[in-house]
Formats: C-alpha cells, structure tokens, sequence
C-alpha cells in the first residue's frame, strides 16, 4: 500500500483550465507553496474559463472512474479530499463515491459546492443537480459556499446585502447540521467589508471580515477554498484557516489591481506567492 505519511496529500477533484487562473491552476501552485502534494482528478478540460467569449471544453466524466480505478488498486490514501467545480448530476455521483471508496478515518474532506453567484445558480445547473449538491455536502467536514450557494442548499431568498448577522449564523449552522463539522460562508458585504461566517460543532459562531478592495474578480473562491483545505489538513482551526484565506485573497486582488490585470484573468496570486509561504 502506498501512503508517503512523511508528506500530506489531498486529491482535488476540479475542472482544468488551461488560462484565466482558476479551478485546478490555482490549486496546484497553491497547495504546493503550503507544502502539501496535490493529486487532481480532471472532470473536463477547458482552454479557458468560461467568462471569456469563446472556449474549448472537453468532458471528462467518462473517464474518471477508470482514472480512479487505478488509484484504488495502487491502494492509494490521502489526507483529504478536496471537490470543486461539477458539472453534471454524474460528477456529483462519482464524487460522492469516490469520497465512500478513499475517506479514510483521518481523511478531511472539504467540498466548495460551486453552484451559481450574485443570487442566481449558473446556466449549467438544474434544480436535480443543486438537490444532488445537498447530498454531497453532507458527506463533507468542511464546506465553503459562498452566499448564493448557501441559500441555494438552505432555501432561502437571496439578497445581496442587508443580512443580519444572527440570520448569517442560522443558515451556516443549518448546513453544518446536514453533515460537515464546519462551514464558511463566503464573501457576505457588510457595507465596505466582506464578511466569512464560520459555523464549527462545539464551538461559537465566529466572523472574519476584510476591508473590499478593487473589482471582483473570478478564481478568487477557487484561491480561498485551497488554503483553507491545505491548512485545515494541517491541523489549523477553520477560523485560523478563513482569516490566512481572506488575507491572501484580499493581497491577490491588491497586486492585480497594481498591475492592472484584466479582470477575467483572475488574480495574479503568482507574484505573492512567495508571502503566502512564509506566513504563519
């Protein structure tokens, strides 16, 4: 059986693309600068991301169970599981099953159940596949919807400010009891600060808030979600975890707006990579 316990390793299930840094070109470089190995498990392949006009796509749902199979018979284990980006009802089954056949009893499994934003599930997911999201989040330990999301598996309205805080905790803890130990909910506004609500068994519900700076940008989630699997894989507390998150997300958007980098190339987390690695 190969293990390597000397290194931590987490199977990151996401789409690759090759420009627009998101998805597994983010997660990749990140969770290699936090020492950990990066293992991905492709479920299609883009040119690009699909904020720009145009793309190549390649669907990669019918071979991922033959590309798990060889993991199982190598007798492969990691330290986490790390889902993004699904694209199909299929992908959310052989997740779901993936989960079943490599979680083992230290095994943290983190979802991003990446289902839509601004108040609005993307075109490509269908009510089927949000119920089926819910299904997989309770198979989680930690899960980072962003706003949108969280009112998708919760049933509530949407609406882009003016939530109070009390609300914020109610729908996180809701989720947290569908299965995970933890949950954060990303990226809420609170006037001219984004607002990370964290739910976690056992303990009071906390808040990290940072200052908003520049424009939105897409990838950013992708870049919050990897550091927090990497660190939570670490041993870091999900609140530790969310502020290192936040901060590095927040450096990101700064440098690209220094440099002026289109908005749909995401942010240029490369040229600060090197801070990431040496903050505690």
């Amino acid at each position: 059986m190969i293990s390597e316990r000397h290194q931590k390793k987490i199977a990151v299930i996401n789409d690759l693309s090759g420009y627009g840094r998101c998805s597994l070109t983010v997660a990749i470089p990140i969770l290699s600068a936090l020492k950990i190995q990066c293992c991905p498990v492709p479920t299609s392949i883009f040119s690009n991301h699909t904020g720009f006009p145009v793309y190549f796509f390649d669907d990669y749902t019918d071979k991922m169970g033959l590309y798990l199979e060889k993991w199982t018979e190598l007798g492969l284990e990691f330290d986490g599981i790390f889902s993004g980006f699904l694209g199909s009802e299929a992908q959310i089954g052989i997740v779901m099953s993936m989960i079943r056949q490599f979680q083992g009893k230290d095994t943290l499994v983190v979802i991003d159940p990446i289902m839509g934003d601004h108040g609005k599930a993307y075109q490509t997911y269908t009510p089927a596949m949000c119920s089926r999201m819910k299904e997989l989040v309770c198979l989680g330990n930690i899960v980072t919807p962003n706003l949108t999301e969280a009112c998708i598996l919760t049933g509530r309205e949407y609406r882009d400010e003016g939530w109070h805080r009390t609300e914020l905790l109610a729908m996180a803890e809701e989720i947290r009891e569908m299965g995970p130990s933890g949950v954060i909910i990303t990226g809420v506004k609170e006037g001219a600060y984004l607002t990370n609500v964290i739910a976690e068994r056992g303990k009071e519900g906390a808040f990290c808030r940072s200052m908003r700076v520049g424009r939105e940008r897409p990838g950013t989630g992708d870049v919050f979600s990897a550091i927090v699997a990497a660190e939570a894989v670490k041993g870091a507390s999900l609140t530790d975890a969310a502020k290192k998150a936040a901060r590095f997300v927040k450096r990101c958007i700064l440098k690209s707006e220094e440099l002026n980098v289109p908005v749909q190339n995401g942010v240029c987390f490369e040229e600060v990579l090197s801070e990431l690695i040496k903050w505690k």
